[in-house]
């Protein structure tokens, strides 16, 4: 071995040394989980259900920051652009990633990401004003396919699950809805409380308290089995509608470039966060479910949720806003 390549090793094995006491001290400052969605969503009820826990596992601080805007979109660009070094979060779903490109103009596609892991697991259902005329889901179905494009309809966003869960119930029920799209569940439950629109396809985890106050009526879930927070409330399946079991998953993203290892000690602080029974208590008392996973699973239900996208584009069954 030559002088000049033996220095050159020494270098190498040198830096290498140097870098990982700078490796081990991830993360060494505070941390921005980030919501795409406005504050009253699902989304935004399990991020700040997690933070507190995965914050003490990561022994850091994490702040949760809103982000709302075009069905997920506006927040999930900022992190793609955001540096790949593990200090920025995206809480998300496999919509937002994967079906929202389709129907509007995004920053990013879903190789622009990698997945941390699943965080929870959401029902969805459909609801109407507790003071509503629509007695059950007979009656309003019965109504809307009588008059085509007379309820109105609000969901969380274009691409969203909620938006899938009810293109998904046009189809299986043959009725015809005006969609009425907003910045998340939050405003669009506010306006079905004040009357603006008829009825609004929503997580449980945002609708749960409001209808367990009377201010709001669970008319079916949309899981192929009823809920155990909602016994009472029918499938939609036991309503006559077949073919639907839409739930939402929620995940945690970073960007693409964030190294193996920052991925790896997130998705075991996830993993901690998942066993937990503060929010497992949380996450239950609203309908949701605790849910962990490898990197490789959210990742796929993402890969998986493009494929379908493409496929309803192709069909004409996404249009671009």
């Amino acid at each position: 071995m030559t002088i000049k390549n033996s220095v050159r090793i020494s270098a190498l094995l040198c830096a290498a040394t140097l870098s990982l006491p700078a490796l081990a001290a991830y993360p060494d400052r505070p941390i921005d989980m980030i919501v795409p969605f406005a504050p009253g969503g699902n989304l935004d009820i399990t991020a700040r259900a997690i933070a507190p826990v995965l914050a003490k596992a990561l022994h850091t601080k994490i702040t949760v920051e809103n982000k709302p805007g075009a069905g997920g979109v506006i927040g999930a660009g900022l992190v793609a652009r955001s540096r790949p070094d593990g200090y920025t979060i995206l809480v998300t779903t496999p919509n937002a990633i994967a079906v929202a490109p389709y129907m509007t103009k995004a920053p990013y596609k879903p190789s622009d990401f990698r997945a941390i892991g699943l965080v929870a697991k959401t029902p969805l259902l459909i609801d109407v004003n507790g003071k509503s005329k629509f007695k059950d889901i007979h009656d309003f179905l019965k109504f809307a396919c009588a008059n085509p494009g007379k309820i109105t309809v609000g969901h969380s966003g274009i691409g969203t699950t909620n938006y899938m869960g009810l293109i998904s119930l046009e189809e299986a029920s043959k009725c015809t809805f005006t969609a009425i799209p907003y910045k998340g569940s939050g405003p669009a439950l506010v306006d079905l409380m004040g009357n603006q629109i008829d009825a609004v396809v929503d997580q449980l985890s945002s609708s749960s308290a409001l209808i367990h106050s009377n201010k709001l009526k669970a008319l079916a879930v949309l899981t192929a089995t009823r809920v155990p927070s909602l016994p009472n409330i029918p499938t939609l399946a036991e309503s006559g509608v077949k073919g639907i079991d839409a739930s939402t998953n929620t995940g945690l993203l970073v960007p693409r470039k964030t190294p193996s290892a920052i991925v790896n000690v997130l998705n075991k602080a996830l993993r901690t966060v998942a066993q937990s029974k503060s929010v497992r208590n949380v996450l239950g008392k609203v309908g949701s479910t605790a849910e962990s996973s490898t990197p490789e699973k959210f990742m796929t239900m993402i890969v998986n949720e493009d494929k379908l996208a493409a496929k309803l584009s192709a069909e004409g069954k996404l249009r671009r806003k």
